[in-house]
């Protein structure tokens, strides 16, 4: 009676995987900038946008309508789905239920990281690797279509490492034919769709690595079986992914951005990650952890996972915005290996208070892994939703929870001048563009915005050398009939602006300058809101620091 009551009492208490829930609300709200985080990335807005268009028009857009510079360009909106649905959050909740459905995302996919985990290790060692992959994840999340993918990445990591243990069905139906279905509402979700593909073929590619190089004979042919399905399923995912509205075209296009030199050279999600970076800890951790699990796990014959930990190595390397996709794949093996480690500490010739501390930390893990299989209700995970849900909602939020587009790094107050203007061509940076659309669209259009993969790579070379000021700079722009500019204060173009005869300063409010034509401008300077002391603001945007080249890097991208 005694051990019942208080099992009951513990179903109270939160679990180990209400921990790794709550992990990645903690990180963003307690560690970064909250709602603010998600939100740094202005790509956003033209998500919701594209979404609306959708859904008014009942077609996904073939055609782009969002610019000026390239109108009726053929443009793949390939995550047409993941825009249907945030426009609807936001007609419903505005940019709250966007910020809140990302959080979600990412805490059920760290949640299903967990549950991998724990298969492997301790549920200890588990959360303890799942919390180190969330910190590193943090380097890309932002409330965009990405992070569905990253919770198809982690259910097809689940399913695939349930059949590799034998349970090959899901209630009747076998989990290689659920992967199939489930790719093809990836593929209308979110272009990352082919990381699905690449994983099932990974583990056919162990399989084939192991009958490879097993001395036992007998083991082949099992192994052989094995691979043949794997590719199998890899090719119905593969047929799965052309049911989407542009079909075989929507791989070829991505094949062809994906070989783009453009990208990995100008936008700053694909470079590699600066290891001064607050994250970079937390990847340098799983990084080493990973490179170690490769031999060790080749030793034992376990070539998935060898395989898995260099392919998404080498591409969290290349490019900071495949580091959750290390992350997701890696945490699970990491951890079987530290708990292979901690039970060996003990019986090894080491300093005593060493074996003694490894000792006791497994005594502990086995008794809380033992009480932690008591069915919960998960009250503080619903707590802690409801929670944020009520500041996120609240009428005066405080900064984390405040769901907008910060009105410091975006040119808020600058839209009212420039819905004044009459039809203006506006040229600005491509975060900023993409912030136009989020407020003019439709009565405003874009030089350019964030789907580089629309404008192509010729089209942003020149984009990127009006904003370095190259010397045809003028006759780009002149091409374009652009007779608007806005910009940051700190941007090279400005200064050259401000030199210029033939550009006019009409508005200034300390965070974005609107330059008008002469002819448009009337000649005269308008008087501008700005009441800053303006010490020092000419000489600054002439500086050639390191924040003046990232003005030409786009920041984000699909």
């Amino acid at each position: 009676m005694e051990n019942r009551g208080s099992q009951f009492a513990i179903k109270w208490l939160p679990s180990l995987g209400d921990l790794a829930f709550l992990a990645p609300i903690w990180f963003l709200f307690g560690r970064l900038q909250g709602a603010t985080t998600l939100l740094g990335d202005c790509d956003t807005g033209w998500h919701i946008r594209t979404g609306e268009w959708i859904v008014t028009n009942h077609l996904v857009p073939t055609h782009d309508v969002f610019s000026f510079s390239k109108p009726g360009g053929v443009w793949f909106a390939w995550e047409w789905l993941s825009d249907v649905i945030f426009a609807g959050l936001n007609g419903m909740w505005g940019l709250r239920g966007v910020v809140l459905l990302s959080i979600l995302l990412l805490s059920a996919t760290f949640t299903a990281l967990f549950l991998v985990a724990r298969r492997k290790a301790n549920p200890v060692t588990a959360l303890v690797a799942t919390i180190v992959a969330a910190a590193a994840s943090s380097v890309h999340w932002l409330a965009r279509p990405h992070l569905f993918s990253l919770l198809f990445v982690i259910l097809f990591y689940a399913a695939l490492e349930r059949v590799r243990e034998g349970r090959t069905r899901w209630g009747r139906v076998p989990y290689l034919a659920l992967l199939p279905v489930a790719t093809i509402l990836w593929t209308n979700l979110h272009g990352g769709f082919f990381v699905g593909i690449a994983l099932v073929g990974a583990y056919g590619a162990g399989e084939l690595a192991q009958m490879a190089l097993t001395a036992n004979r007998e083991a082949r042919g099992p192994a052989w079986q094995r691979a043949k399905r794997y590719f199998a399923c890899a090719g119905a995912c593969l047929a799965a992914s052309l049911v989407n509205p542009y079909t075989y075209r929507l791989h070829v296009h991505l094949v062809e951005y994906l070989r783009d030199p453009y990208a990995p050279q100008h936008i700053m999600e694909f470079f590699s990650l600066s290891f001064h970076h607050p994250s970079a800890i937390f990847f340098e951790t799983m990084l080493l952890l990973s490179a170690v699990s490769v031999f060790w796990y080749a030793r034992r014959g376990r070539y998935t996972e060898s395989l898995l930990l260099l392919v998404f190595g080498h591409l969290a390397l290349v490019a900071a915005r495949n580091i959750p996709l290390l992350m997701l794949v890696a945490a699970a093996p990491v951890a079987g290996l530290v708990q292979a480690w901690l039970n060996g500490l003990p019986e090894l010739e080491l300093a005593q208070w060493v074996r003694r501390a490894a000792a006791k930390y497994n005594q502990v893990a086995a008794r809380t892994a033992e009480t932690d299989r008591i069915p919960r209700w998960h009250l503080m995970s619903a707590l802690g939703v409801a929670m944020v849900a009520a500041l996120l909602f609240a009428p005066a939020p405080p900064k984390r929870f405040r769901a907008e587009f910060d009105p410091q790094s975006y040119p808020a107050k600058a839209i009212e001048a420039l819905q004044r203007m009459p039809q203006p061509r506006i040229f600005t940076d491509d975060q900023w563009g993409d912030y136009l659309i989020w407020r003019l669209y439709p009565s405003h259009k874009v030089f350019v915005d964030g789907r580089s993969d629309f404008y192509g790579s010729a089209f942003e070379e020149k984009y990127t050398d009006v904003l370095s000021v190259k010397y045809d700079w003028e006759r780009i722009l002149s091409g374009f009939d652009v007779d608007t500019i806005l910009l940051p204060p700190d941007a090279p173009l400005t200064g050259a602006l401000k030199e210029s005869s033939r550009w006019r300063v009409v508005y200034d409010d300390g965070v974005a300058l609107i330059f008008r034509s002469i002819e448009k401008a009337g000649g005269k300077t308008i008087s501008a809101p700005y009441q800053g002391s303006g010490a020092g603001r000419d000489r600054e945007v002439t500086k050639t620091q390191a924040r003046d080249q990232a003005i030409t890097e786009k920041k984000t991208k699909t």
